[in-house]
Parts: C-alpha cells; structure tokens; sequence
C-alpha cells in the first residue's frame, strides 16, 4: 500500500466520519475506487486507536462500516448453520 492511498484513505474516513448522518453511502460510492482490503483494515486500525483515546462512538462507527464493506466485498467469513 503505497502512502498516496493510505492517505486517501485517511482523508476518505475523515469523511464518513464527518458526514451527516444517512449520507455515508453516498461518501463511499464517490469513493468507488477506494473501496478495498486496504481501506477496510485502515478503518479497524483508526477505530483501534479512536477506541484508545476513548473515541468509543466514532471506533464502534467505523468498525460497523468496516464489517459491512468487508461484506460487500467478500472479504468477510459467513459462517453457515
């Protein structure tokens, strides 16, 4: 992951967590580009350290959009029953 995206990346979850609340589709579908393994693991690492420094309502937000995204994506395990 080269550092340009890590950076779009960051400015891209500055955005979701900044935006009215509704509209994250809308930021991510502008995004479409972005939408990645590379994104999904950065947004559990800003949530990590959002939990950290007791950001508990942002980390628990962008661990939610990562889990989802992961699924969109295929990236995440379905476990069947």
């Amino acid at each position: 992951m080269t550092q340009q995206r890590q950076e779009l990346y960051l400015y891209l979850i500055d955005q979701l967590l900044s935006c009215p609340n509704g509209q994250e589709p809308e930021v991510l579908d502008a995004q479409a580009e972005l939408l990645d393994a590379g994104l999904v693991q950065t947004m559990v690492q800003v949530a990590t350290i959002m939990a950290h420094e007791d950001n508990q309502d942002a980390a628990k937000f962008l661990i939610h959009v990562a889990r989802q995204l992961a699924i969109q994506l295929g990236l995440y395990p379905q476990v069947s029953s």
